[in-house]
């Protein structure tokens, strides 16, 4: 049934005055994962997903306008195995997670309306509960876009901008984690043809293990010996040991030099390397032949 004659099937119902109607939420979180809450007594499914009662799950009063001003709302549940658990939330795996919210007719599910589109911002969590700030869609307006005039480059390494293969030999390393401390250092196992720095600024993912699919920047990638040491910017959220497999991608640091000669990728290269820089402000003509900055005496 088209958008529209789900909305119209769901006034009818309403102008009956004898409404069966309920709040649904479709959780879909950066990894792929899908979840569905309502907070009718029943579960009911549509578009894929299964909105399982039982959770706890409510919200306050949506604000809504007709400007660009920022929706928002808050959900609030309860932290359960089978739902949202305390550890996923710890993880990270909830964050900027899209969310979805309809008024629907639990009686026949056909008859809807979306209410809300929007992301997870921040998430609180207390006493085997959790809090949830709605995001609307217009609250990504607020954020700066357009080119930054630098000398370094702009571009994420491998979007679309910088278009750099990663999946060619050389660019990452798969393996397992030889050890880990504090979910921030982590020595790999033997890796040859890798200089130093190699990976630095770079990204690592767990490919397994409690924490598959977390992971973060490299701030600092340095040898010890055979092994290679790998230090992230923060600690990865959830329990991984030795064993678990990763995947570490080199790195960028954003400067011409870099993109010529370690990604042979110059013809993308995001930045502007000859701009002149403040000093060239302060420059002005002059005859004078000594231009040292030394006495002329």
């Amino acid at each position: 049934m088209a958008r529209r004659e789900e909305e119209t099937a769901l006034d009818t119902h309403l102008a009956t005055g004898h409404t069966t109607v309920a709040r649904a939420w479709a959780v879909e979180r950066q990894d792929g994962v899908r979840l569905g809450f309502t907070d009718h007594d029943r579960d009911f499914a549509f578009e894929g997903v299964t909105f399982r009662a039982g959770t706890g799950l409510s919200a306050r009063a949506l604000q809504q306008g007709t400007g660009l001003s920022v929706d928002n709302s808050e959900a609030m549940g309860a932290l359960s195995d089978p739902g949202v658990t305390e550890s996923d939330i710890a993880a990270g795996r909830y964050d900027d997670a899209r969310v979805t919210v309809w008024l629907v007719n639990w009686a026949n599910v056909a008859a809807r309306r979306v209410l809300f589109r929007g992301h997870i911002g921040e998430i609180r969590r207390a006493e085997g509960a959790f809090h949830a700030e709605l995001r609307g869609l217009s609250e990504r307006l607020n954020r700066p876009l357009g080119r930054v005039y630098q000398k370094s480059c702009t571009a994420v390494l491998g979007d679309a901008s910088c278009r750099a293969d990663l999946g060619v030999p050389g660019y990452a390393w798969e393996g397992p984690v030889t050890e880990v401390a504090s979910g921030r250092r982590f020595v790999l196992g033997p890796m040859g043809g890798f200089d130093p720095d190699w990976f630095a600024r770079g990204a690592l993912k767990m490919l397994g293990g409690p924490a598959e699919g977390l992971g973060g920047a490299i701030k600092r990638d340095r040898m010890a010996g055979d092994l290679r040491v790998v230090e992230l910017w923060e600690p990865v959220r959830a329990d991984i040991v030795a064993g678990d497999p990763v995947r570490i991608v080199a790195g960028c640091d954003k400067r011409l030099e870099t993109c010529r000669l370690k990604f042979d990728n110059i013809l993308n290269f995001q930045g502007f390397p000859d701009i002149p820089g403040e000093d060239w402000l302060m420059v002005h003509p002059t005859g004078a032949k000594a231009l040292g900055g030394g006495s002329r005496r």
